[in-house]
């Protein structure tokens, strides 16, 4: 317990910022899956403190993820009631349960880092295309959208062009000063001042906007923003009446074949989104530490059961709040349980403080959170790595852009797994030519795409030459690129071509090839 207090000092103003920048993502995702408004909230108390305390990861944040909107959405309207929604996802928590004891979450392991830093980007720069329009008093889209093609029939750059026609100057104002605070808070001479960095700024930020709304209402002003551009969170009277805001599942569609689908989709799509989120938070932190993939399915597992089981929507490992707590400068996994008991505390007991944030306030957190994750500098430095890192890092970006996370991402995967074959594919086979005498030398692993290549360079050796072929540097050699070899030496008389052969003793592929051979005995590594 000692241990989970140690780094207090920074991990509950962190919270504070995590807690602001979540409560409008909790409704939001709740509203953009038709789902009830209480239900992202449960949600998000859930992934803070049930995920928090199981999860073996320092800095992430879970909760309800926009990238599950359109699959809950979907849900929700083929099932029978809302209850049965709710027992998919306690079912669907038991799977990935499951599937943390099959250590299945080595899959994470796999995901190229180009992309992830990809991913990282793209959230950024949704953050900032999508949180502008909010910043200037266009509320049409819910907050937690972070899709191409919006619910509202619009698209990420209709809405921008649309903010500009719906602006709200109170919105503008409290945005314009929000954006100076968060700016200033992070100049080097503020950062020394202890005194003020006791005060996070996101939090000076929503005191700021409810202040300022305040003077345009108490002065009758026309300026003053309406309930629409104001978080809206179910208020209830009394403790009962919050009680009656929870939904539980029944077992009585236990039987229903629909349920049994969505509880597999919900569990398969939440585990990849969320093994993608703490790949990519793990490279968020300063301390390089690394979360154990197969305990964190385990933790989301028992988050969305026990949210299901409460009436939530499914939670999954979100990157939006885990970059947050990482800007906040959050030390360990009390910021995350934190942030669940300030959400519940706050829901609970000051829902109409709450009710008094603008949007345009919590706008501006988002917008500067996605400009840390989306810095110039992480451009340059792919571009200095070359088009074999650069090229999945971009197209991972663009691909988020116009389509939701998870489709980008297995774009973007798809893209570095083809500039990773590529790569081998070029290097694999080394073909010099000195007047009469060739060398083809095979190297690392030679797989059947080398194929047309190789027979290609055979077919280019002229009559009267003399042939060394070297694969005493290949790991493994596709048994296809043995027959292309053993046809060509096999033939290689009718042009009076001289072949000879530098292969393993003891490699078994290697034995496979015709016996013109220098051989080479395997190398024997000195202790």
């Amino acid at each position: 317990m000692n241990k989970l207090f140690r780094n207090a000092a920074a991990d509950i103003p962190a919270s504070v910022v995590v807690f602001l920048v979540a409560l409008p993502l909790c409704l939001g995702v709740a509203l953009a899956s038709n789902a009830p408004l209480f239900a992202g909230i449960i949600a998000g108390v859930v992934g803070g403190i049930v995920v928090g305390l199981v999860s073996g990861s320092s800095l992430s944040v879970s909760g309800p993820a926009a990238g599950l909107t359109a699959i809950v959405a979907t849900a929700i309207g083929k099932v029978p009631a809302y209850e049965a929604f709710l027992l998919a996802v306690v079912v669907a928590g038991a799977i990935q349960l499951l599937m943390g004891f099959l250590k299945l979450g080595v899959i994470g392991d796999y995901i190229p880092n180009a992309v992830i830093k990809g991913m990282l980007a793209a959230i950024g720069i949704i953050l900032i295309l999508k949180q502008f329009p909010h910043l200037v008093g266009y509320d049409a889209d819910s907050e937690g959208d972070e899709t191409f093609l919006q619910n509202n029939d619009e698209n990420t750059f209709s809405s921008i062009w649309h903010g500009f026609t719906y602006i709200a100057p109170a919105a503008i104002l409290i945005g314009a000063i929000a954006l100076a605070i968060l700016y200033v808070w992070e100049l080097p001479t503020i950062k020394k001042n202890k005194m003020l960095q006791l005060f996070p700024a996101p939090l000076l930020v929503v005191a700021m906007g409810i202040f300022v709304n305040y003077l345009f209402v108490a002065q009758g002003s026309s300026l003053a923003l309406s309930n629409g551009h104001l978080v809206t969170l179910p208020v209830a009277q009394s403790i009962g009446e919050f009680a009656g805001f929870l939904n539980f599942p029944k077992l009585e569609f236990l039987n229903n074949p629909e349920v049994w689908k969505i509880a597999v989709t919900i569990a398969i799509v939440a585990s990849l989104e969320t093994l993608l989120g703490i790949e990519a938070v793990d490279k968020l932190d300063s301390l390089n530490r690394v979360t154990p993939t197969n305990r964190e399915l385990k933790a989301q597992g028992v988050g969305n059961m026990v949210s299901g089981l409460l009436g939530g929507i499914p939670v999954t490992s979100v990157i939006v709040r885990s970059s947050a707590n990482v800007n906040a400068g959050a030390k360990s996994k009390f910021s995350t349980i934190m942030h669940g008991i300030l959400m519940l505390l706050f829901v609970a007991l000051l829902p109409g403080l709450l009710n008094m944030i603008p949007l345009s306030a919590l706008a501006a957190i988002l917008i500067f959170t996605g400009y840390k994750l989306a810095r110039f500098t992480l451009f340059r430095e792919f571009y200095k790595k070359g088009w074999d890192q650069f090229a999945p890092f971009v197209i991972t970006i663009m691909a988020i852009l116009f389509t939701d996370l998870l489709v980008g991402i297995l774009i973007g995967i798809f893209v570095g797994l083809f500039f990773l074959v590529r790569s081998n594919f070029k290097s694999s086979l080394m073909v010099v030519c000195d007047n009469q005498n060739w060398l083809f030398r095979l190297r690392k692993d030679v797989s059947f795409l080398n194929k047309p290549i190789l027979k290609r360079k055979l077919e280019e050796v002229p009559a009267d030459c003399n042939v060394l072929i070297d694969v005493t540097r290949a790991d493994f050699i596709d048994k296809d690129i043995v027959d292309v070899m053993n046809e060509f030496i096999h033939h290689a008389h009718l042009k009076n071509i001289r072949v000879e052969m530098k292969k393993s003793e003891n490699n078994l592929t290697h034995k496979l090839f015709r016996n013109v051979v220098v051989q080479v005995p395997e190398l024997k590594l000195e202790d």
